[in-house]
């Protein structure tokens, strides 16, 4: 067995901790298989830590986030934008990345959906700067060139990585917002020329929303600010089958966080009915992201069997009581730690 990996796990809210069991149980699995030390450390964060500490993210939990290799949240309730916004910006976690693919037999547009979208999570409206003028309010939009060129680089290196079709679409709306999108439209363009192996073109927001309805086989890489990415994303997965199946990564430079894409669905905590892919696949990008960063490929192995083990599951027609299925969410993850070992 090679390095030991410590992993902050954040339970969360509403099904979050159901779902961090059937994480912890598959990737545990698929990591003694491969050989991967993995430790895992449950911290607190969510609307239950605020009301038990007094605050959403306590300062215990960021540092266990800190000191850790990599995060593995689930959803958190109404304060996560005092959770996963916060941990965006302070651990400088700019790349969102959000793969949307058919699984067979799920309800999907087509089966041959296979896109990423890479949004840029610093910046734009999600900032927070609003101000209340009393019967009237107003956003302030940022947008740099810096951190515009920095999500284009990581677009194409994910469209390189991917192989395949080696597309990236830049999205914007620069034929209304002519100075924050001509920035973003522009970063991207100058990124594209030193990429002469990718395809690049561009496309209206609105077109794209109309084009992941009509033809989302043809996307391979999306690139796009901040609150269009949010939008577009959660479109992508839905058309691909589901949040239910729709895992995502936030990355920076040094550190990184995976979670699923939907939230604590509250209205059925507590009954083991929720589906837990997305998380299970959020892990799956985990182990990818420590195969390349730290150069060990049986974290590229444990990813392979963990991925593997849940699209045989679908296949074969298992599914959890929230998708019309008989299975609870332990006996889902069971029957994917089993497969993955």
């Amino acid at each position: 067995m090679i390095g030991m990996y410590g992993i902050s796990l954040v339970a969360g809210d509403g099904i979050g901790p159901e779902l961090a069991d059937a994480a912890e149980a598959a990737l545990g699995a698929a990591c003694s298989a491969a050989g991967v030390g993995m430790r895992v450390t449950r911290v607190a964060a969510g609307d239950a830590a605020l009301e038990a500490e007094g605050a959403a993210l306590p300062a215990r939990s960021l540092e266990a986030i800190r000191a850790s290799d990599a995060c593995l949240k689930a959803p958190v309730g109404e304060s996560a934008r005092d959770v996963i916004v916060f941990l965006r910006r302070e651990l400088d976690l700019y790349a969102n990345i959000r793969p949307a693919r058919s699984y067979p037999g799920m309800p999907a547009l087509r089966e041959d959906i296979d896109l990423v979208i890479v949004r840029e999570n610093t910046e734009d409206v999600y900032t927070g700067g609003e101000v209340d003028l009393g019967d009237a309010g107003v956003a302030l939009r940022t947008v740099s060139s810096a951190a515009s060129e920095r999500i284009a680089r990581c677009a194409f290196e994910e469209a390189r990585a991917r192989g395949g079709r080696r597309r990236v679409t830049c999205v914007h709306k620069s034929n209304v917002m002519r100075v924050t999108d001509g920035i973003f439209s522009r970063a991207c363009a100058r990124v594209a020329s030193g990429y002469g192996d990718v395809e690049f073109d561009e496309m209206y927001v609105d077109a794209c929303a109309m084009n992941l309805v009509r033809e989302p086989q043809k996307f391979d890489v999306i690139v796009t600010t901040n609150m269009f990415g949010d939008i577009l994303s959660d479109e992508s997965a839905q058309v691909a089958g589901g949040l239910g199946m729709a895992p995502a990564a936030n990355i920076g430079d040094s550190a990184a966080l995976f979670e699923p894409v939907h939230g604590a669905a509250f209205d059925i905590a507590g009954t083991r009915s929720a589906n837990p892919s997305s998380i299970i696949l959020s892990a799956c990008m985990m182990l990818d992201w420590l195969a390349r960063t730290r150069r060990d490929a049986r974290c590229a192995e444990a990813s392979s069997r963990l991925s593997s083990a849940v699209r045989s599951m679908v296949a074969s027609g298992a599914r959890t009581r929230d998708v019309g299925g008989s299975l609870s969410t332990s006996e889902f993850a069971d029957g994917v730690a089993s497969r993955a070992a």
